[in-house]
């Protein structure tokens, strides 16, 4: 299987990169993400969240994650013959064919573009193709899953912010969204949609899971789920290892379909990882044991990278 690429649609690692912990080329003795183990692993394809952190919001939320995307664009410019920026779907035909790592920006958090829709054309320019459409707190798109599943989903501004990503080729990510904000986006969006970093709440009844029914409707919507690495997503004793991950891509591909499911791992975004995946690098010991539960070399493909790539090529024009 070490032919196989990997799509990987979460990590948190710019936020080190600003912070100038770390410059995300070499391996530290802290991070679980970098561009040597990335590109050891085979990663093809990395979302890469730029995550406004809560102590910015609501005045200082489009200033920080300006920041944040000016420090990934350096980070890209300063690595360029190791990451390409993927904005376009020329960009996505590149995936997976070099060492060359595709990067593509998720800001985490709709508080940048604030009430503003002309916002997003301004980030979109800057070469932003994914929003998270809130964390877990309420902004004026919509309620984070921290408001509670029944506290109302998106605004008005909420869908028009829809249609204009919708326009764009923009993704919508909800994976911190409320249950009734996902369902709205469900019914209202034109475009398949991600929940980028994402598990089962069949297995693990964390708020921030997904039911049976969601991920049947995002299988319907030809949307994806990528697997959450997040111990306390996995399980609920908060004590998870490889297999609990996967134990959730089983289940997803179950209940909604191997075209469904992929990888999110929320590297650097969470505080500690399963056992035997502490950082990108372990990536080929997850496909292995993919492939020791059952799944053949095609699902195997689907999963590492061949529904990102069909689901990008979707979305983004």
């Amino acid at each position: 299987m070490a032919d196989l690429w990997i799509a990987d649609g979460h990590c948190d690692s710019i936020g080190d990169y600003l912070a100038r912990k770390r410059d995300l080329r070499e391996p530290s003795s802290f991070g679980h993400w970098d561009l040597t183990r990335a590109q050891d692993a085979r990663l093809g394809l990395q979302f890469l969240a730029l995550y406004i952190e809560s102590e910015y919001k609501p005045f200082q939320a489009a200033w920080r994650g300006l920041e944040l995307l000016q420090a990934a664009l350096e980070f890209i410019d300063k690595n360029h013959s190791d990451v390409f920026l993927v904005k376009s779907k020329n960009d996505i035909l590149k995936l997976g064919q070099s060492d060359a790592i595709g990067l593509l920006i998720n800001v985490e958090g709709g508080e940048i573009i604030g009430e503003s829709l002309f916002m997003l054309d301004l980030i979109f320019r800057l070469g932003v193709r994914s929003i998270g459409l809130t964390w877990n707190e309420r902004n004026a798109i919509a309620n984070g899953v921290g408001e509670g599943p029944d506290s109302g989903g998106l605004s008005q501004f909420g869908f028009k912010v829809i249609e204009k990503m919708n326009e764009l080729g923009m993704i919508i990510d909800v994976s911190h969204v409320n249950a009734a904000g996902f369902w709205d986006v469900i019914h209202h969006s034109r475009t398949p949609i991600i929940a980028s970093h994402s598990c089962a709440a069949a297995l693990c009844g964390h708020r921030r899971n997904l039911t049976d029914d969601q991920l049947r409707a995002l299988a319907a919507n030809k949307g994806l789920v990528g697997i959450n690495f997040c111990q306390d997503f996995l399980c609920d004793n908060g004590q998870a290892d490889i297999n609990d991950v996967v134990r959730h891509i089983c289940h997803i591909a179950e209940v909604a379909g191997v075209d469904s499911v992929g990888f999110g791992s929320d590297f650097d975004g969470i505080e500690s990882t399963p056992a035997r995946l502490e950082h990108v690098g372990k990536y080929p010991y997850l496909v292995e044991k993919l492939s020791r539960a059952g799944f053949n070399r095609s699902e195997l493909e689907k999963i590492c990278y061949s529904n990102y790539v069909r689901f990008l090529s979707a979305v983004i024009k």
